[in-house]
């Protein structure tokens, strides 16, 4: 696992690199119950042009920003942007590094947010809800049924 002291001693990585960060509406399940909560993460680029086309997600903002600006001094520095109160998941690091490289491979995408910039006319929809603590119970009734005659030769 990487840390925030290592993160930029990676050869593909540099504090001037480009990354957006939304605030997405996920929803965590206590004692029966399930309460929203506002999570900060990158976004990936092909994600991010499939957002501003309009489909339906659980984001309600995003700024663009260097990772120098996001990592500094072994601390998570939010956008104010972005607002206050805002959790982080556990592999920010991991998933802010895939999607920093994202933008590296494919640079036109840098050109829908500007650094420094914000973005908040996403589609914004909570009717699927995002889940983070929930558990995947798989059935034998999730089983794929197959035609008797998959695996015969015939």
């Amino acid at each position: 696992m990487t840390t925030l002291q290592d993160f930029f001693s990676t050869t593909d990585l540099a504090a001037t690199d480009y990354c957006v960060f939304g605030v997405a509406t996920c929803f965590v399940r206590e004692d029966g119950e399930v309460k929203a909560v506002e999570i900060m993460e990158p976004i990936p680029s092909a994600a991010l042009e499939a957002l501003l086309k309009g489909i339906p997600t659980s984001y309600t903002i995003a700024c663009a920003t260097t990772l120098g600006e996001v990592f500094q001094e072994n601390k998570i520095m939010i956008p104010r942007v972005l607002g206050d109160r805002l959790q982080t998941p556990d592999d920010l690091i991991e998933r802010t590094a895939a999607a920093a490289r994202t933008y590296k491979r494919r640079p036109q995408a840098k050109e829908h947010i500007a650094v420094g910039a914000a973005y908040d006319k996403f589609n914004h929809s909570t009717e699927k809800k995002r889940v983070l603590n929930q558990d995947n119970v798989v059935n034998a009734e999730d089983n794929v049924k197959q035609h008797a005659h998959t695996h015969k030769v015939l």
